[in-house]
C-alpha cells in the first residue's frame, strides 16, 4: 500500500472517536510517516496492549513546555496532533514493547475523563489538503533550499531522496520535517499548517534559517 493512500487506509482501518494519547516532550509525529517508538513506562505498555485491540490507533501529542514538573500527572499538551495506526507490535521479554506508528490524520484533542492509567481524548479529525501537489515554484523553491541544507549537512541518504523525484508532494514535505533536526516547536508549527503549500513555505524559510552564514572577503 502507497504512504499516500489515505482513502484507502481510512476506510481499511477505521479511526476510533476515542484515542488513547502518547504525549512525550520531543516526538511529534506526521502523516505520510512512520516512526519507531520504544514504550518501556507502565501505563504505556498498558496503552499498547489495550490499543492493539481496539483499533490499533495511538493519538501522538507533543507535551507543552513545563512538563517536566508534572510528567507523572498530566501535564499539558499542544490541542492538535496526529493520529498514528501500530504497524508494527512487538513485545519483549521484560514487557517493554517495540512498536512502529504510521502517521495518518491530524487531529484535534478533546482529553476524556478515565479509569485508565494511560490519558485518552475524544479526536476531531482535521480536512486533509485537497491538494496532492505543490505548485512547481514552490517545490523548486523546497527542493533546491532543502539539497542545499542536506549538502552542508553532510546527510546524503535524504539528499539522494530529493534528488531521484519519485515520491509524492505530500510524502515530501511532511518526511522533510519528519526527518530533519528542527526542533519539536518547530516540528510542532510544521504540523499546524492549514494546507500543504502553507507547510512547505514554513519549511523553506526554517531551512534558509538554519543555512550556514556564507563568509564575506576579508577586506584589505
Amino acid at each position: 500500500m502507497s504512504p499516500d493512500s489515505s482513502s484507502s487506509r481510512k476506510s481499511l482501518f477505521p479511526i476510533p472517536d476515542i484515542v488513547p494519547i502518547f504525549p512525550l516532550p520531543n516526538v511529534v509525529l506526521f502523516p505520510y510517516t512512520y516512526m519507531p517508538l520504544h514504550v518501556f513506562e507502565s501505563r504505556y505498555r498498558e496503552m499498547v496492549y489495550d490499543a492493539a485491540s481496539r483499533g490499533q490507533c495511538v493519538g501522538m501529542a507533543l507535551l507543552k513546555e513545563g512538563w517536566e514538573d508534572h510528567y507523572d500527572d498530566s501535564p499539558q499538551i499542544f490541542e492538535q496532533g496526529t493520529i498514528g495506526r501500530m504497524v508494527s507490535v512487538k513485545k519483549l521479554s521484560d514487557g517493554r514493547y517495540n512498536i512502529v506508528l504510521q502517521g495518518f490524520n491530524r487531529c484535534l484533542y478533546e482529553e476524556q475523563e478515565v479509569s485508565t492509567s494511560y490519558r485518552q481524548a475524544k479526536i476531531s479529525l482535521l480536512p486533509e489538503d485537497g491538494s496532492k501537489t505543490l505548485d512547481s515554484a514552490l517545490l523548486s523553491h523546497l527542493a533546491h533550499t532543502a539539497k542545499e541544507y542536506l549538502l552542508s549537512q553532510r546527510t546524503g541518504d535524504q539528499y539522494q531522496l530529493i534528488e531521484a523525484g519519485k515520491i509524492s508532494d505530500p510524502v515530501l514535505v511532511n518526511s522533510l520535517s519528519a526527518g530533519l533536526d528542527f526542533s519539536p516547536d518547530e516540528k510542532q508549527f510544521l504540523l499546524e499548517s492549514k494546507t500543504l503549500a502553507q507547510q512547505a513555505g514554513r519549511l523553506v524559510d526554517l531551512l534558509r534559517f538554519k543555512l550556514p552564514v556564507p563568509h564575506s572577503p576579508t577586506q584589505g
